[in-house]
Protein backbone atom coordinates (compact mmCIF):
# COMPACT_ATOMS: atom_id res chain seq x y z
CA UNK A 1 0.00 0.00 0.00
CA UNK A 2 1.08 3.57 -0.66
CA UNK A 3 0.36 6.54 1.58
CA UNK A 4 -0.05 10.29 1.29
CA UNK A 5 -0.70 13.26 3.53
CA UNK A 6 -4.28 14.26 4.31
CA UNK A 7 -4.23 17.74 2.84
CA UNK A 8 -1.62 19.97 4.49
CA UNK A 9 -1.87 18.07 7.74
CA UNK A 10 0.94 15.84 8.95
CA UNK A 11 -1.38 12.82 8.96
CA UNK A 12 -0.57 10.04 6.49
CA UNK A 13 -3.38 7.89 5.12
CA UNK A 14 -3.55 5.04 2.64
CA UNK A 15 -4.15 5.91 -1.03
CA UNK A 16 -7.28 3.76 -0.87
CA UNK A 17 -9.88 4.43 1.82
CA UNK A 18 -12.29 1.74 3.02
CA UNK A 19 -15.90 2.88 2.76
CA UNK A 20 -18.49 1.36 5.10
CA UNK A 21 -21.77 2.78 3.79
CA UNK A 22 -23.11 -0.72 3.06
CA UNK A 23 -22.26 -2.18 6.48
CA UNK A 24 -25.32 -3.29 8.40
CA UNK A 25 -26.94 -6.40 6.97
CA UNK A 26 -30.46 -4.97 7.18
CA UNK A 27 -30.91 -3.96 3.55
CA UNK A 28 -32.04 -6.04 0.61
CA UNK A 29 -30.15 -4.70 -2.38
CA UNK A 30 -26.44 -5.07 -3.08
CA UNK A 31 -24.54 -1.79 -2.93
CA UNK A 32 -27.14 0.03 -0.86
CA UNK A 33 -27.12 0.93 2.82
CA UNK A 34 -27.07 -2.15 5.00
CA UNK A 35 -26.34 -4.89 2.48
CA UNK A 36 -23.21 -6.32 4.18
CA UNK A 37 -23.56 -8.48 7.27
CA UNK A 38 -21.55 -7.82 10.40
CA UNK A 39 -19.56 -11.03 9.98
CA UNK A 40 -18.53 -10.10 6.43
CA UNK A 41 -17.80 -6.52 7.49
CA UNK A 42 -15.40 -7.84 10.14
CA UNK A 43 -13.60 -9.90 7.50
CA UNK A 44 -13.37 -6.94 5.14
CA UNK A 45 -11.95 -4.63 7.82
CA UNK A 46 -9.38 -7.22 8.91
CA UNK A 47 -8.34 -7.76 5.28
CA UNK A 48 -8.06 -4.00 4.78
CA UNK A 49 -5.68 -3.69 7.73
CA UNK A 50 -3.65 -6.65 6.49
CA UNK A 51 -3.35 -4.93 3.10
CA UNK A 52 -2.09 -1.71 4.70
CA UNK A 53 -5.31 0.30 4.37
CA UNK A 54 -5.36 2.48 7.48
CA UNK A 55 -8.08 4.94 6.43
CA UNK A 56 -11.73 4.00 7.16
CA UNK A 57 -14.72 6.20 6.25
CA UNK A 58 -18.18 6.00 7.79
CA UNK A 59 -21.05 8.26 8.89
CA UNK A 60 -23.52 8.40 11.73
CA UNK A 61 -26.38 7.71 9.29
CA UNK A 62 -24.92 4.64 7.58
CA UNK A 63 -27.02 1.56 8.13
CA UNK A 64 -30.12 2.81 6.33
CA UNK A 65 -33.44 4.33 7.27
CA UNK A 66 -34.59 2.92 10.59
CA UNK A 67 -31.10 1.59 11.28
CA UNK A 68 -29.05 4.78 11.41
CA UNK A 69 -25.73 4.31 13.16
CA UNK A 70 -25.51 0.57 12.56
CA UNK A 71 -22.33 0.89 10.49
CA UNK A 72 -20.64 2.79 13.35
CA UNK A 73 -21.84 0.13 15.79
CA UNK A 74 -20.33 -2.64 13.65
CA UNK A 75 -17.01 -0.78 13.51
CA UNK A 76 -17.18 -0.31 17.28
CA UNK A 77 -17.69 -4.00 17.92
CA UNK A 78 -14.85 -4.80 15.51
CA UNK A 79 -12.58 -2.36 17.37
CA UNK A 80 -13.58 -3.91 20.71
CA UNK A 81 -11.95 -7.18 19.67
CA UNK A 82 -8.59 -5.57 20.39
CA UNK A 83 -5.45 -6.58 18.56
CA UNK A 84 -4.47 -2.89 18.17
CA UNK A 85 -7.28 -2.43 15.67
CA UNK A 86 -8.10 1.05 16.93
CA UNK A 87 -4.49 2.17 17.01
CA UNK A 88 -3.98 1.11 13.39
CA UNK A 89 -6.97 2.97 11.94
CA UNK A 90 -7.46 6.59 10.91
CA UNK A 91 -11.19 6.82 11.45
CA UNK A 92 -13.42 9.32 9.71
CA UNK A 93 -17.14 9.77 10.35
CA UNK A 94 -19.71 12.44 9.53
CA UNK A 95 -22.47 14.55 11.02
CA UNK A 96 -25.31 16.58 9.54
CA UNK A 97 -27.67 14.20 7.76
CA UNK A 98 -31.18 13.30 8.94
CA UNK A 99 -31.19 11.01 11.96
CA UNK A 100 -34.83 9.91 12.07
CA UNK A 101 -34.91 7.70 15.14
CA UNK A 102 -33.30 10.21 17.51
CA UNK A 103 -36.61 11.50 18.90
CA UNK A 104 -34.82 13.40 21.67
CA UNK A 105 -33.60 15.84 19.04
CA UNK A 106 -37.18 16.88 18.27
CA UNK A 107 -37.17 19.38 15.40
CA UNK A 108 -33.35 19.29 15.41
CA UNK A 109 -33.31 15.72 14.06
CA UNK A 110 -33.70 17.22 10.58
CA UNK A 111 -30.71 17.59 8.29
CA UNK A 112 -28.37 20.35 9.29
CA UNK A 113 -25.53 21.52 11.47
CA UNK A 114 -25.58 23.53 14.67
CA UNK A 115 -23.38 23.67 17.73
CA UNK A 116 -26.20 21.89 19.61
CA UNK A 117 -26.47 19.10 17.07
CA UNK A 118 -22.74 18.63 16.53
CA UNK A 119 -22.02 18.22 20.25
CA UNK A 120 -24.89 15.76 20.72
CA UNK A 121 -24.06 13.66 17.69
CA UNK A 122 -20.32 13.42 18.23
CA UNK A 123 -20.99 11.90 21.65
CA UNK A 124 -23.37 9.38 20.08
CA UNK A 125 -20.83 8.47 17.39
CA UNK A 126 -18.06 8.01 19.97
CA UNK A 127 -20.30 5.65 21.94
CA UNK A 128 -21.25 3.60 18.88
CA UNK A 129 -17.63 3.44 17.69
CA UNK A 130 -16.43 2.48 21.18
CA UNK A 131 -13.60 5.00 21.08
CA UNK A 132 -12.69 8.21 22.89
CA UNK A 133 -11.69 10.15 19.80
CA UNK A 134 -12.24 10.45 16.05
CA UNK A 135 -9.37 11.35 13.75
CA UNK A 136 -11.51 13.02 11.06
CA UNK A 137 -14.94 14.52 11.77
CA UNK A 138 -16.70 15.64 8.60
CA UNK A 139 -19.73 17.79 7.81
CA UNK A 140 -21.92 15.66 5.56
CA UNK A 141 -23.35 18.68 3.71
CA UNK A 142 -23.02 22.44 3.93
CA UNK A 143 -25.67 24.12 6.10
CA UNK A 144 -26.31 27.65 4.88
CA UNK A 145 -28.56 28.38 7.87
CA UNK A 146 -25.60 28.23 10.27
CA UNK A 147 -22.86 30.86 10.46
CA UNK A 148 -19.24 29.75 10.32
CA UNK A 149 -18.68 31.41 13.68
CA UNK A 150 -21.03 28.85 15.22
CA UNK A 151 -19.61 25.92 13.27
CA UNK A 152 -16.01 26.66 14.16
CA UNK A 153 -16.97 27.27 17.79
CA UNK A 154 -18.40 23.76 17.86
CA UNK A 155 -15.55 22.02 16.04
CA UNK A 156 -12.77 23.93 17.80
CA UNK A 157 -14.22 22.83 21.10
CA UNK A 158 -14.12 19.17 20.06
CA UNK A 159 -10.50 19.49 18.93
CA UNK A 160 -9.46 21.23 22.15
CA UNK A 161 -11.18 18.50 24.19
CA UNK A 162 -9.30 15.80 22.31
CA UNK A 163 -12.48 14.19 20.99
CA UNK A 164 -11.63 15.06 17.37
CA UNK A 165 -8.27 15.56 15.68
CA UNK A 166 -9.15 17.07 12.29
CA UNK A 167 -12.19 18.59 10.60
CA UNK A 168 -13.36 17.78 7.09
CA UNK A 169 -16.26 18.56 4.80
CA UNK A 170 -18.31 16.67 2.25
CA UNK A 171 -20.36 17.82 -0.75
CA UNK A 172 -19.03 21.38 -0.45
CA UNK A 173 -18.73 23.72 -3.43
CA UNK A 174 -15.52 25.66 -3.99
CA UNK A 175 -17.02 28.83 -2.54
CA UNK A 176 -17.97 26.94 0.62
CA UNK A 177 -14.39 25.72 1.03
CA UNK A 178 -13.12 29.29 0.62
CA UNK A 179 -15.56 30.68 3.18
CA UNK A 180 -14.79 27.93 5.66
CA UNK A 181 -11.05 28.51 5.48
CA UNK A 182 -11.38 32.28 5.62
CA UNK A 183 -13.48 32.08 8.77
CA UNK A 184 -11.08 29.57 10.33
CA UNK A 185 -8.10 31.80 9.56
CA UNK A 186 -9.74 34.70 11.37
CA UNK A 187 -9.97 32.47 14.45
CA UNK A 188 -6.40 31.20 13.96
CA UNK A 189 -7.80 27.71 13.61
CA UNK A 190 -6.51 25.11 11.15
CA UNK A 191 -9.91 24.74 9.47
CA UNK A 192 -10.61 21.98 6.97
CA UNK A 193 -8.03 19.35 6.08
CA UNK A 194 -10.24 17.38 3.68
CA UNK A 195 -13.25 17.50 1.40
CA UNK A 196 -15.14 14.36 0.37
CA UNK A 197 -16.69 14.68 -3.07
CA UNK A 198 -18.32 12.67 -5.82
CA UNK A 199 -16.01 12.39 -8.83
CA UNK A 200 -15.27 9.80 -11.51
CA UNK A 201 -14.75 9.40 -15.25
CA UNK A 202 -18.47 9.93 -15.87
CA UNK A 203 -18.60 13.01 -13.63
CA UNK A 204 -15.69 15.37 -14.29
CA UNK A 205 -17.39 18.62 -13.29
CA UNK A 206 -15.49 18.84 -9.96
CA UNK A 207 -12.46 19.68 -12.12
CA UNK A 208 -14.10 23.05 -12.76
CA UNK A 209 -14.44 24.21 -9.18
CA UNK A 210 -13.90 21.90 -6.22
CA UNK A 211 -10.63 20.20 -7.15
CA UNK A 212 -8.65 23.33 -8.11
CA UNK A 213 -10.01 25.22 -5.11
CA UNK A 214 -9.13 22.41 -2.72
CA UNK A 215 -5.65 22.12 -4.19
CA UNK A 216 -5.08 25.86 -3.83
CA UNK A 217 -6.22 25.79 -0.20
CA UNK A 218 -4.25 22.65 0.68
CA UNK A 219 -7.41 20.64 1.36
CA UNK A 220 -7.04 16.96 0.53
CA UNK A 221 -9.90 15.44 -1.47
CA UNK A 222 -11.34 11.99 -0.87
CA UNK A 223 -13.67 10.58 -3.52
CA UNK A 224 -16.98 8.83 -3.03
CA UNK A 225 -18.57 6.86 -5.87
CA UNK A 226 -15.23 6.57 -7.71
CA UNK A 227 -16.65 3.73 -9.82
CA UNK A 228 -20.00 5.38 -10.62
CA UNK A 229 -22.10 2.94 -8.61
CA UNK A 230 -20.12 0.03 -10.03
CA UNK A 231 -20.51 0.84 -13.72
CA UNK A 232 -16.83 1.77 -14.10
CA UNK A 233 -15.95 -1.67 -12.74
CA UNK A 234 -17.93 -3.43 -15.47
CA UNK A 235 -16.83 -4.82 -18.84
CA UNK A 236 -19.84 -3.81 -20.91
CA UNK A 237 -18.51 -5.54 -24.03
CA UNK A 238 -19.06 -8.95 -22.40
CA UNK A 239 -22.18 -10.46 -20.81
CA UNK A 240 -22.69 -8.61 -17.51
CA UNK A 241 -22.68 -11.20 -14.75
CA UNK A 242 -22.95 -8.87 -11.77
CA UNK A 243 -26.19 -7.08 -10.96
CA UNK A 244 -26.09 -3.35 -11.55
CA UNK A 245 -27.88 -0.87 -9.31
CA UNK A 246 -30.69 1.16 -10.83
CA UNK A 247 -28.38 4.20 -10.92
CA UNK A 248 -25.68 2.24 -12.76
CA UNK A 249 -28.21 0.92 -15.28
CA UNK A 250 -29.38 4.46 -16.02
CA UNK A 251 -25.78 5.60 -16.50
CA UNK A 252 -25.13 2.69 -18.83
CA UNK A 253 -28.07 3.66 -21.02
CA UNK A 254 -26.60 7.15 -21.40
CA UNK A 255 -22.91 6.24 -21.66
CA UNK A 256 -22.87 2.82 -23.33
CA UNK A 257 -20.70 3.94 -26.26
CA UNK A 258 -18.12 5.51 -23.95
CA UNK A 259 -18.12 2.48 -21.70
CA UNK A 260 -17.56 0.15 -24.64
CA UNK A 261 -14.56 2.23 -25.73
CA UNK A 262 -13.24 2.25 -22.17
CA UNK A 263 -13.56 -1.52 -21.83
CA UNK A 264 -11.66 -1.94 -25.09
CA UNK A 265 -8.89 0.33 -23.81
CA UNK A 266 -8.66 -1.64 -20.57
CA UNK A 267 -8.31 -4.88 -22.52
CA UNK A 268 -5.43 -3.34 -24.48
CA UNK A 269 -3.77 -2.39 -21.20
CA UNK A 270 -4.42 -5.82 -19.71
CA UNK A 271 -6.11 -4.23 -16.71
CA UNK A 272 -9.61 -4.31 -15.25
CA UNK A 273 -11.94 -1.33 -15.64
CA UNK A 274 -12.08 -0.74 -11.89
CA UNK A 275 -8.30 -0.66 -11.60
CA UNK A 276 -7.87 1.85 -14.42
CA UNK A 277 -10.70 4.02 -13.09
CA UNK A 278 -9.14 4.20 -9.63
CA UNK A 279 -5.61 4.65 -10.99
CA UNK A 280 -6.86 7.57 -13.09
CA UNK A 281 -8.20 9.27 -9.97
CA UNK A 282 -4.88 8.80 -8.20
CA UNK A 283 -3.05 10.72 -10.94
CA UNK A 284 -4.76 13.93 -9.78
CA UNK A 285 -2.54 15.72 -7.21
CA UNK A 286 -5.59 17.11 -5.40
CA UNK A 287 -6.87 13.65 -4.55
CA UNK A 288 -5.75 11.83 -1.42
CA UNK A 289 -7.81 8.63 -1.61
CA UNK A 290 -10.74 7.20 -3.54
CA UNK A 291 -13.19 5.54 -1.17
CA UNK A 292 -13.82 1.95 -2.17
CA UNK A 293 -16.82 0.02 -0.91
CA UNK A 294 -16.02 -3.67 -1.44
CA UNK A 295 -18.78 -6.17 -0.74
CA UNK A 296 -16.31 -8.99 -0.05
CA UNK A 297 -12.70 -9.65 0.89
CA UNK A 298 -12.02 -10.85 -2.65
CA UNK A 299 -13.28 -7.56 -4.10
CA UNK A 300 -11.18 -5.59 -1.62
CA UNK A 301 -8.01 -7.50 -2.48
CA UNK A 302 -8.72 -7.13 -6.19
CA UNK A 303 -8.95 -3.33 -5.90
CA UNK A 304 -5.46 -3.12 -4.40
CA UNK A 305 -4.03 -3.47 -7.91
CA UNK A 306 -5.09 0.12 -8.69
CA UNK A 307 -2.40 1.60 -6.45
CA UNK A 308 0.35 -0.10 -8.44
CA UNK A 309 -0.77 1.07 -11.89
CA UNK A 310 1.00 4.00 -13.52
CA UNK A 311 -0.93 5.41 -16.47
CA UNK A 312 1.23 6.81 -19.26
CA UNK A 313 0.46 10.22 -20.71
CA UNK A 314 -0.73 8.65 -23.96
CA UNK A 315 -3.25 6.56 -22.00
CA UNK A 316 -4.47 9.61 -20.10
CA UNK A 317 -5.01 11.39 -23.42
CA UNK A 318 -7.06 8.47 -24.73
CA UNK A 319 -9.15 8.51 -21.57
CA UNK A 320 -9.80 12.22 -22.14
CA UNK A 321 -10.95 11.38 -25.66
CA UNK A 322 -13.37 8.74 -24.39
CA UNK A 323 -14.61 10.83 -21.48
CA UNK A 324 -14.17 14.42 -22.70
CA UNK A 325 -13.50 17.12 -20.18
CA UNK A 326 -16.65 19.28 -19.89
CA UNK A 327 -16.35 22.38 -22.04
CA UNK A 328 -16.51 24.63 -19.01
CA UNK A 329 -13.58 22.76 -17.44
CA UNK A 330 -11.59 22.94 -20.67
CA UNK A 331 -12.11 26.70 -20.88
CA UNK A 332 -11.19 27.09 -17.21
CA UNK A 333 -7.90 25.21 -17.71
CA UNK A 334 -6.92 27.45 -20.62
CA UNK A 335 -7.29 30.70 -18.69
Amino acid sequence: MKYGYLGRSGLKVSRLCLGTAAFGGMGSKEGEYGSISEQEAFRIMDAALDAGINFFDTANVYGGVGHRGEAEEIIGRWIAQGGNRRERVVLGTKVGRVFEQDELDGPNKAQGLSLYKIRRHVEASLKRLQTDHIELYQMHHVDRHVLWEELWEAFEGLVRQGKVDYIGSSNFAGRDLMRAQSAAKERRFSGLVSEQHGYNLLNRFPELDVLPTAKELGIGVTIFSPLARGLLATDVTAPITRSLTADAQMLLETHRSQMEQFSSLCRELGEKEAHVSLAWLLTNPAIVSPIIGPSSVQELEDNLRAVEIKLEESVLQRIDQIFPIPQEVSMFKKT
